[in-house]
């Protein structure tokens, strides 16, 4: 990300969002409970139809988009290649899952009738992860400067 503190930021939402997706899918594959508190019935929305794709968690799916959008911020510095395209990479991805958890969240409201907080955090988090891509982008990001120079 452009500076230091922005990708900060990403990185530990990106972090975050990680620890969230695996805890939901180790939850959803132990079959177990969640440790949902008066909040929320996360049961109803993890055992629900919409909780897996083929046989797949829809958990397992956002861990590993927030280890792609980890990994891509962590290459960002790595060479100029990384530099010059991970931005995009992580607008993309972050832009997917945007779209995705809004997708989830109206089916948890609208057809489930039921709310997950962890599936409501990690649409957060997202949503941030997202801004913070969009902002890098308007701006240019300082890396591209440098390498544009040589």
């Amino acid at each position: 990300m452009g500076n230091d503190k922005s990708r900060l930021s990403s990185l530990i939402l990106a972090g975050v969002g990680l620890i969230d997706a695996l805890y939901l899918t180790g939850v959803k594959l132990s079959n177990t409970y969640t440790l949902c508190g008066p909040v929320g019935n996360c049961e109803t929305v993890n055992t629900s139809q919409y909780s897996q794709v083929g046989g797949i968690p829809i958990a397992l799916f956002g861990a590993g988009a927030y280890l792609v959008l980890l990994i891509l911020l962590l290459f960002e510095r790595h060479n100029d290649f990384w530099a010059e395209y991970s931005p995009m990479l992580v607008f993309g991805v972050s832009l997917a899952g945007v779209l995705y958890s809004a997708y989830l969240t109206f089916l948890e409201i609208a057809v489930i009738r039921a709310i997950c907080p962890y599936c409501i955090i990690s649409a957060i988090i997202m949503v941030l992860l997202f801004i913070l891509a969009l902002i890098h982008l308007i701006r240019g990001h300082g890396e591209m400067d440098a390498i544009l120079q040589k």
